[in-house]
């Protein structure tokens, strides 16, 4: 290589050399001396008191800057930091230079903290975590349905029945939210908000929202207001369940680098605290008896500092996220959350949106929306994130490996395949075998049967996360235990605690009752024992013993299912029965040893399931053995309805209360919404309102006018009126004569704070000035929705009329149209036919005049008419 030469040229180019080199230093002094002011100006602003806790990487300069850019811009920084804390130190100013040097630290704590979340919440698992398939969180990410409102009460229903309401549209306007703005007020709202509680389902996406929320954070893409995010999962918490530490304690042993940094109190800086998994807190939360505390350097146990630190006692200004499964809401008192939300899953074209954004080949997209779009259940459970990455496990394994094949339809289906296919990836990638090869190895089989037992064993406990010592009691090797979970990473997930310990949970509620079921069918094929009523159906082996055993023990387990009042057995028992047909235990050969049962003890099954929903079940109850008697193949009840609804000879008079419950679940189960319910195209009598009450339920609005309603019919509506899942807006119930009996039941709902009814009418129901006084009074207790209501052809009396009147002056009340004429004790004649005016009670200053109803049908002449 030549050596370059040193000497300084001569002559004009030497010249010309010190001139370039004088422009080089002019524009580098230039551009020293802007930076310098730019950052010593930031340095003064982050140093002055009224700006405590703001961070001088906080403050940009509005560039758009490449990462390499952003990397060189903070080692400048950081390299400048040091010689002021280095000049402010010669110039005697000691406690500028300490705060400086302290946000230094500091700042680099926050880089450290961001690149230790990114690094751990920039990909998710999906397939074989431990063989290597992270997929980034980024690239799998699709937005969720979250909604604000709702209260912290517990809801015990199954989890399925609450996916199965949440699937519906809901008719009622609703807040949604973004993520990241999840401590944003919403519009009309001043008071800021501090502690927010997020409900959802198992697998709804709770876990994967507070990872996004984070990763959006640690990569600089939003909220950068705040200076620190926590993530805690109770899990993580619960295995500090017998040690004493501080808040600061707890904060430095999770997050390492803010001791590295010396941060000893968290009060100046904005700091959001996420607690993920508050239904798996195995901490004893006492919220009115624990110990007070405020110093963030006092030691406690871990559930008192909690405690303490939702109440708003320690650290008043930081900002609380708490995850929840529906069932533990209530662990949490309402008056220590601000805002709750709930994250509903996918909507329809979220689910699409998954699928294309989780294949690759669009056609094997657009074929699984088709054919989850083909069966209502799998589409329903589909609202689940976590369920639409099982189905396209399944779907792209029997996409790639079939072709015309048909694709599941059951939800038994559905997950047998899913089994199968991890299965054919253990012996691949952990045997070493070929696909073809047979999937159930006595490994693979002792594992499945171990797995099962645990499921069904802790589902019969309630619970959902596990201990070693719950393994070990399903003689699981403790040693082997990540073998578990690496082989089915999928069906049962490791979580690793402090301290080494770990705790085990299956990915999802229903993969723990599928397996639990499986066990079940199993240990009764096998040896006879109905492990769900711990009976002993029968040892005998003979064809006859045997088809008559499984009938009992179906049966039985469909009546065990029935006295859940919750619908805990709901998905569990759709599962038993499933695996009961021939065709699915097919699917399960080489697992299962022998076969189960006959299509005749199939058919007396199905035969009992109709014969129950024959009696009086509840809504919720009916649909479930709607839905068992899908996964036996069996849809006649459903179709035979279906087939006189379309062509119009539907006769609801010799309806059986099975064909009736049917009729419900076709609707309640349709594609359309709800929009209109009319309960005069099905039958105009109190009997079949009662019977189709849960379709008025999930209605927006409801036509009962003139169905001959009485008292009972008031009892049933005022129950959907006070319940927090209807979306009930209007109701008409015109031309029935309730009386003011039947109001007053009616009323009992229309006070309760759960009900947002915005149109009520009662035109000619036979109501007098106690009835009017009884509707006052409960929308006193409700003003804010009721905007319209229709009084027409009834006998409010001067007083009653004056009573509702002076609520339209009422600022207070919402209510801006009331009709009452006409008015006279003439309309309390039962079965009077009655045409309408309106009375528009205008709010404020605006004055009220009568004009004929738009809704009035008869002419002039019949209403002068009905007048004598």
């Amino acid at each position: 290589m030549e050596k370059e030469s040193t000497e300084v040229p001569s002559g004009q180019s030497a010249q010309q050399h010190q001139t370039h080199l004088d422009s080089i230093f002019m524009l580098l002094e230039n551009n020293i001396i802007t930076f310098v002011k730019n950052e010593l100006k930031k340095f003064q602003k982050v140093l002055n008191p009224e700006n405590a806790g703001l961070l001088y990487s906080q403050l940009e300069d509005g560039e758009v800057l490449e990462c390499e850019d952003k990397e060189q811009r903070r080692s400048s920084r950081e390299a400048f930091v040091k010689i002021t804390v280095d000049f402010l130190r010669r110039m005697k100013q000691e406690e500028l230079a300490d705060r400086l040097h302290n946000q230094h630290l500091t700042v680099i704590c926050q880089r450290k903290l961001k690149l230790k979340l990114k690094k751990k919440f920039q990909c998710v698992f999906e397939g074989i975590a431990k063989a290597g398939n992270p997929t980034l969180l980024n690239q799998i990410y699709t937005e969720l349905y979250i909604t604000e409102g709702g209260t912290a009460e517990v809801n015990d229903e199954h989890e399925v029945r609450q996916i199965e309401t949440a699937s519906r549209k809901p008719d009622r306007p609703e807040t949604t939210i973004r993520q990241e703005d999840i401590f944003k007020a919403s519009p009309g709202r001043d008071e800021p908000i501090r502690t927010v509680l997020t409900k959802g389902v198992a697998g709804i996406g709770k876990t994967v929202l507070t990872q996004k929320y984070s990763l959006d954070w640690a990569e600089d893409k939003a909220n950068q207001d705040i200076q620190f995010i926590f993530p805690f999962t109770f899990r993580e918490l619960n295995v500090l369940n017998n040690k004493r530490l501080s808040l600061v304690e707890l904060v430095h042993h999770f997050f390492t680098e803010t001791k590295e940094a010396g941060i000893c109190s968290f009060e100046e800086f904005e700091v959001v605290f996420i607690f993920d998994g508050l239904d798996e807190c195995q901490l004893p939360l006492d919220f009115h008896n624990a110990l007070t505390m405020t110093d963030v350097t006092q030691s406690a146990s871990v559930d008192v500092l909690l405690t303490n630190l939702i109440w708003g006692n320690l650290l008043p200004d930081a900002r609380l996220w708490i995850t929840t499964r529906p069932a533990a809401a209530n662990q949490i008192p309402p008056l220590c959350t601000d805002m709750v939300t709930e994250v509903r899953g996918f909507t329809d074209s979220q689910k699409e949106e998954y699928f294309r954004k989780r294949f690759k080949d669009e056609e094997q997209a657009n074929r699984t929306i088709s054919h989850i779009k083909t069966s209502r259940s799998l589409h329903i459970m589909c609202h689940i994130p976590v369920f639409c990455w099982i189905t396209a496990t399944v779907l792209e394994d029997m996409l790639e490996t079939r072709e015309g094949g048909q694709l599941p339809k059951s939800l038994t289906e559905m997950y047998i395949h899913f089994l199968v296919v991890q299965a054919k990836v253990k012996n691949v990638k952990y045997d070493g075998g070929a696909e073809t090869d047979p999937h159930w190895s006595p490994e693979s089989r002792k594992m499945i049967e171990s797995l099962g037992k645990l499921a069904f064993d802790q589902l019969q406990k309630g619970n959902l996360i596990f201990y070693e010592s719950d393994l070990t009691e399903c003689d699981i090797d403790i040693g082997a235990a990540s073998v578990y979970s690496g082989v089915f990473t999928q069906i049962f997930k490791e979580e690793r605690g402090l301290y080494q310990d770990k705790v085990f949970c299956f990915i999802h509620l229903s993969v723990q009752e599928f397996l639990a079921a499986l066990h079940v069918h199993l240990t009764f094929i096998n040896s006879g024992l109905n492990l769900l009523v711990e009976q002993q159906i029968t040892s005998q082996k003979s064809e006859i013993r045997q088809s008559c055993a499984g009938t009992n023990f179906y049966q039985s387990d469909v009546n065990k299912a029935l006295q859940s009042p919750n619908g805990h057995l709901d998905l569990f028992l759709r599962f038993l029965l499933g695996l009961s047909l021939q065709t699915n235990q097919t699917l399960l050969r080489g697992l299962l040893t022998q076969t189960g049962s006959s299509s005749q003890t199939n058919q007396e099954t199905v035969q009992y399931i109709k014969d129950k929903l024959s009696e009086n079940l509840s809504a919720e109850k009916s649909i479930n053995l709607f839905h068992c008697l899908n996964e036996l193949n069996d849809r006649s009840l459903v179709e035979e309805i279906q087939h006189s609804l379309s062509s119009g000879s539907l006769s609801t008079d010799k309806l059986s209360p099975a064909q009736w419950s049917a009729l419900v679940f076709i609707l309640l189960s349709s594609e359309k919404d709800l929009d209109v319910f009319d309960l005069k195209k099905y039958s105009a009598s109190e009997e079949a309102l009662l019977r189709l009450l849960p379709v008025v339920k999930a209605s927006n609005k409801a036509l009962l006018s003139s169905c001959n309603l009485c008292e009972r019919g008031c009892k049933a509506l005022s129950s959907i009126l006070s319940s927090q899942s209807s979306p009930l807006q209007e109701l008409e119930l015109s031309n029935n004569d309730l009386q003011d009996s039947g109001v007053k039941l009616l009323c009992a709902g229309l006070k309760d704070a759960y009900c947002t009814l915005q149109t009520l009418s009662l035109s000619g129901c036979l109501i007098t000035e106690e009835g009017c006084t009884s509707l006052a009074s409960a929308l006193s207790s409700n003003p804010s929705h009721l905007r319209e209501l229709d009084l027409s052809y009834n006998h409010p009396g001067d007083s009653g009329m004056k009573l509702l009147s002076a609520r339209l002056k009422d600022p207070g009340w919402r209510l801006d149209t009331l009709r009452v004429e006409p008015a006279g004790v003439r309309w309390l004649r039962p079965g009077l036919r009655k045409c309408k005016c309106v009375f528009n009670g205008i709010h404020e200053n605006k004055a009220a005049h009568i004009q004929p109803s738009s809704s009035c049908q008869e002419s002039s002449s019949k209403c002068q008419s009905m007048n004598r």
